[in-house]
């Protein structure tokens, strides 16, 4: 199985960007119970979880992004997405998903840059 983020890009602080994640070569079966995050990773800044989703659909926030952004999951595409509203200059970094429960190699990420 293999992670592909994409949606990343420059954007100006209060716009928007939706971010999508693939788990490539997974089934079904074994995607769908897994719980799945989003995490950031700002330079020269460890790697930070900012917003998960069970299998169930509860979802949990980083008090950093609480409110704007918001986590998504479509079992049949196997797919998880990061809606991201008004983005501030410090949500600039790479973002990454990987399942929770059982943590997969960590794709190439995509990157999101906040800048006027």
């Amino acid at each position: 199985v293999r992670l592909v983020e994409s949606g990343g890009g420059l954007v100006q602080p209060g716009g928007s960007l939706r971010l999508s994640c693939r788990a490539s070569g997974s089934i079904f079966s074994v995607f769908a119970p897994q719980d799945w995050g989003w995490y950031s990773q700002a330079p020269g800044k460890q790697r930070e979880l900012v917003a998960s989703i069970t299998d169930s659909r509860s979802t949990y926030y980083a008090d950093s992004v609480n409110g704007r952004f918001t986590i998504s999951r479509d079992n049949s595409r196997k797919m998880v997405y990061l809606q991201m509203n008004s983005l501030k200059p410090e949500d600039t970094a790479v973002y990454y998903c990987n399942s929770l429960n059982d943590p997969l190699r960590w794709g190439q990420g995509t990157q999101v840059n906040v800048s006027s």
